[in-house]
This record gives structure tokens, sequence and C-alpha cells, in this order.
């Protein structure tokens, strides 16, 4: 059981920062500095960046429930 939810924590993890670098750039950061800013104001929301929105958020649940369901067994193991 342990060893199953390190594993879940370890790839949610993986994934989580995965889909956060995917996010396009929302202001003047290092996006703007390779030409990103302004193409980034022209478009809006897209449905795809609102699914990334929504798997990036799942994959956060996923990370935290591991890591208290860790915490749980550890303590009362």
């Amino acid at each position: 059981m342990v060893l199953a939810l390190q594993i879940i924590l370890v790839i949610a993890a993986v994934l989580m920062t995965v889909f956060v670098l995917l996010h396009k750039g929302k202001g003047g950061g290092l996006s703007s500095l390779f030409g990103g800013g302004t193409q980034a104001n022209l478009s809006g929301s897209t449905v795809v960046e609102k699914n990334l929105d929504r798997y990036t958020i799942v994959l956060a649940l996923v990370w935290v429930i591991c890591i208290v369901a860790l915490n749980l067994l550890q303590r009362f193991a």
C-alpha cells in the first residue's frame, strides 16, 4: 500500500511539473523575453488551456491526498 502510494506520488509530481510548464505565460515574465508576450495578449483562453488547468488541479489534489495518506499510514502503522 505504501509503495503504491509512493509510486502514484512520484508520477503525479512529474506530471504536475510538466503540466505547469505547458501553461502559457500570462504576464511580462520570461515568456515575453523571447517574444511570446504579444502573442499571449492577442489570443484568449482556449479550451486546451482550460482543460490543462483542470488536469493540473486534479493532479495537485491527487498529490496532496497521497501525501496525507502516506503520513497517516506512517503515523498509525
